[in-house]
């Protein structure tokens, strides 16, 4: 069920280290309750960094097929945009992602703008 909401990867890796491997029918209210609880609550916290000299994207992020490829807008929560490096969108290095993430937000831009103007 998580997996309507998060990457279908993630929602697996997090139950598992949380210990909640078992059907949602087999799951009383303390259980879920605490489900709620520690996902709401859940942090990511890196434990170390290569530095600045060796930041780089990876895979990962945002599905896109879960956004409008015309204005980057999520399409299960209308108002709600993605853009650049958040999205799962992979690409060359070499600034590559510099173009994506002014393209995307431009988009998303012009999009929220016409929202604006015909509100």
């Amino acid at each position: 069920m998580l997996s309507q909401w998060v990457s279908k990867r993630f929602a697996q890796q997090w139950c598992e280290r949380e210990g909640f491997e078992r059907p949602l029918h087999q799951l009383g209210d303390k259980q879920l309750r605490q489900i709620d609880e520690r996902l709401h609550h859940w942090r990511l916290q890196p434990h170390k960094t290569e530095g600045y000299k060796k930041a780089e994207v990876t895979l990962g992020g945002v599905n896109t097929k879960e956004l409008s490829s015309k204005t980057m807008e999520a399409r299960k929560v209308p108002g709600l945009f993605f853009v650049g490096e958040v999205m799962d969108v992979t690409g060359w290095l070499g600034g590559y992602n510099f173009q994506w993430a002014w393209a995307s937000g431009h988009a998303a831009g012009l999009a929220i703008a016409e929202c604006v103007q015909g509100a």
